[in-house]
């Protein structure tokens, strides 16, 4: 992955920071132990595998090497914790924008946290808020995004899809990343 077409995104503090590893437990779990030592707001955490990573009700999220997007964001938000009300849906309609600005893909949003395209999963939100009374120590905002992966278990291929495996070819992964951050450090209010 080119982490500077990343960090060269055009984002005053989304991005500037990019933590990487080749493979890791889950992105959310590490990015959980750094946040309060973090003092900037936007360090990213990107894995190209996880081996336990994080999806809905517990379940695991696979990340196929270097073929899809695991990422967790660290954001130290300043509002109050009321205007984060509806985060999760809202970081599904500004990933659902940079893929139709991107590509002219037009995904769903299956509530509470899911995309989908042709009625299977392609990407899944986990968010995240750690408080103190009304203070706000920290957000992660985790999402998992099948962009090349064409190999899916028995257990999933009915059910999960990838962009790869709808229109029969490779996307960017670092341009997704990019339009995702740009449209997410411009619509949210932190």
């Amino acid at each position: 992955m080119d982490l500077e077409k990343i960090k060269n995104a055009n984002t005053k503090y989304i991005g500037k920071e990019i933590e990487y590893f080749k493979e890791i437990s889950s992105t959310h779990i590490y990015a959980k132990k750094i946040a309060l030592k973090e003092k900037q707001s936007g360090k990213i955490i990107i894995a190209e595998t996880q081996t336990n990573g994080i999806g809905t009700k517990g379940k695991l999220w696979y990340t196929g090497e270097g073929k899809n997007i695991a990422l967790t964001l660290i954001l130290k938000p300043t509002c109050k914790i009321n205007k984060l009300e509806g985060l999760t849906i809202k970081v599904a309609e500004y990933m659902q924008k940079a893929i139709q600005e991107l590509y002219q893909i037009i995904l769903t949003i299956k509530k509470p946290n899911d995309l989908m395209l042709n009625g299977k999963k392609i990407c899944g939100i986990l968010s995240e808020i750690n408080t103190i009374s009304e203070k706000i120590n920290y957000l992660l905002i985790s999402f998992g995004f099948n962009v090349n992966e064409d190999v899916f278990s028995e257990e999933t291929e009915n059910i999960a899809t990838s962009l790869k495996k709808e229109y029969g070819k490779n996307f960017s992964r670092e341009e997704i990343i990019r339009k995702m951050i740009e449209i997410l450090e411009k619509e949210i209010e932190l």
